[in-house]
């Protein structure tokens, strides 16, 4: 007897769903709280973690384990209103000196006015390597998805899917690149007002505060290292980040919002480098 395409159709949404619950990890399971007390929070049975800020101290989370390459993605639903003066993260980092490190920051604003979504690399200790963006959407109205694909290759900064940054492996160029110090993930939230906002301008308001911002659906498509590392968080893991470019499609995303949205690209920045731009800015950056 052959089977109805209702059927088929009832298991292909089941399997989708228990392969999309299962990708997701609880935030208990994921991450250990480092700093902020009660300020930082894991609710809705470890599906959700908030972060808040106050004029004592912010607040914030780092995961469990080491990773040497992956996919990791975060929803975020930053702090909404007047959130000048106030940095919002989610990056990877190794730690001591020489350290390597590959930043999203979300540099608040004054009501109406933009956030600033900020991106870093850092290899053996320097960084230097800014890339600035405004959002084309509000992203204090919902939550979004904020992605690192770190390979050997390269390293693609995603938005809800969208890459709005590649930084290439020029090791060969004599340019420093993150490949052999395992990191961890961080999220944190916590006042930058000497700087975060019209540099520095715009102080954070105290009177506003607790600032808090919201944190759901990690997942780490990765390699962990270390004591149980034998695979990664996602039941779905082919590894296909292990080498992910950019497609024609993505090339075309990727112009639109360096086009459109970018607002700083240190490989313009002749005042600040007068020395000369780094090696890798004289590359295609779609690429």
């Amino acid at each position: 007897m052959g089977t109805s395409n209702s059927s088929i159709s009832a298991v292909v949404l089941l399997i989708s769903i228990l392969i999309v619950a299962a990708s997701a990890g609880s935030f208990y399971d994921d991450m250990d709280i480092t700093f902020g007390g009660e300020r930082a929070k894991i609710v809705n049975g470890g599906e959700d973690l908030s972060l808040s800020l106050d004029q004592y101290s912010g607040s914030g989370f780092q995961s469990k384990h080491e990773y040497l390459f992956g996919r990791f993605d975060m929803q975020l639903k930053l702090v909404p209103g007047n959130s000048a003066g106030t940095v919002t993260t989610f990056y990877l980092s190794s730690q001591g000196a020489g350290h390597d490190e590959i930043d999203f920051e979300f540099l608040g604003n004054s009501t109406g006015n933009p956030y600033t979504i900020h991106t870093n690399v850092y290899s053996q200790g320097k960084g230097n390597k800014e890339q600035q963006f405004h959002l084309w959407f509000d992203p204090t109205a919902a939550f979004h998805t904020y992605t690192i694909v770190w390979n050997s290759l390269r390293i693609i900064f995603l938005i809800d899917n969208i890459p709005v940054r590649v930084f290439n492996n020029n090791d060969a160029a004599g340019v420093p690149f993150p490949k052999s110090q395992p990191m961890r993930v961080y999220a944190s939230l916590w006042n930058a007002d000497d700087w975060a906002t019209q540099g520095g301008r715009v102080k954070t308001d105290w009177t506003n505060a607790p600032f808090t911002a919201l944190y759901r659906k990690f997942n780490a498509n990765a390699k962990k290292v270390g004591p149980n590392s034998v695979s990664s968080n996602s039941i779905n893991d082919n590894q296909s980040w292990s080498t992910q470019g950019l497609d024609a499609a993505g090339r075309n995303r990727i112009r639109w919002v360096q086009t459109k949205h970018m607002i700083y690209n240190y490989c313009n920045d002749r005042k600040r480098f007068p020395n000369g731009i780094s090696a890798e800015c004289k590359t295609s950056r779609f690429l």
